[in-house]
């Protein structure tokens, strides 16, 4: 689904040089309690396009929502069943994929059982050794080799779906029967392209990341529900509230 948006990157008005002000000029106070013109116009508007174009990525969100479910749901059935996710990104797709696997180790909002979860760029030693030995490109591929089984579950967020290093770790987890799934910005891109399944995001690029971060955290609803359908949800022997 393609989603038009009210304003692009490129449209986005210039940053202008703050007005000068008086000497002892403190400014009027506002009705929130802010100086009036403590920002400029310029800079309102700049925040108020942005947050207009988080409605779009959550629309496109929206329109997938049984996709996201079923990710959710497929993904207790694999963890429960020992399998494990691997998960990587670059730069805020990084933090995006951390952010992930912590809700699988720790929990999401609700007490349940650990599971299984890899980032694949957060080992500082192994990211560094294998960038310096291999190239960059192979930084997450050599990584799925040695962690990943047949029947785990590689997730890899991009918002430009072009990263080298997600699309050869793609391709290594084709060839161990490893599933891909991509969560990326708009399509066509690819690494949506490349993966098994993939969730795109019509969206300009920031937006779309915050997008990823609600499309994570409604993977992990469904995944908790699953979880407790089949009764491994709430208080366990030796957990801390």
């Amino acid at each position: 689904m393609t989603t038009e948006w009210p304003l692009r990157e490129q449209d986005l008005p210039p940053v202008l040089p703050p007005v000068p002000r008086p000497p002892g000029h403190s400014g009027d106070r506002g009705p929130a309690g802010a100086p009036e013109g403590s920002a400029s116009p310029d800079s309102v508007n700049i925040v108020r396009a942005h947050l207009d174009n988080v409605l779009p990525a959550l629309e496109s969100l929206r329109s997938q929502a049984h996709h996201l479910a079923a990710w959710g749901e497929e993904l207790a059935r694999r963890l429960l069943a020992g399998q494990r996710l691997l998960a990587a990104g670059n730069g805020g797709s990084a933090a995006e994929a951390q952010h992930l696997t912590a809700e699988l180790v720790g929990r999401f909002d609700g007490e349940r059982v650990p599971f299984s979860a890899i980032s694949l760029h957060a080992e500082t030693s192994a990211v560094t050794a294998i960038a310096n030995d291999y190239g960059f490109e192979e930084l997450f591929a050599r990584q799925v080799r040695a962690h990943g089984r047949s029947g785990d579950v590689l997730m890899l967020l991009s918002t430009s779906g072009k990263s080298p290093n997600l699309l050869h770790a793609a391709d290594a987890a084709a060839r161990l029967n490893v599933t891909t799934w991509a969560l990326t910005g708009p399509a066509p891109n690819p690494l949506a392209a490349r993966c098994d399944e993939a969730v795109t995001i019509q969206a300009l690029s920031a937006n779309a990341q915050e997008g990823h971060l609600i499309a994570l955290h409604a993977v992990c609803r469904a995944f908790d529900a699953e979880v407790g359908r089949r009764g491994l949800c709430g208080p366990f022997p030796g957990s801390r509230p």
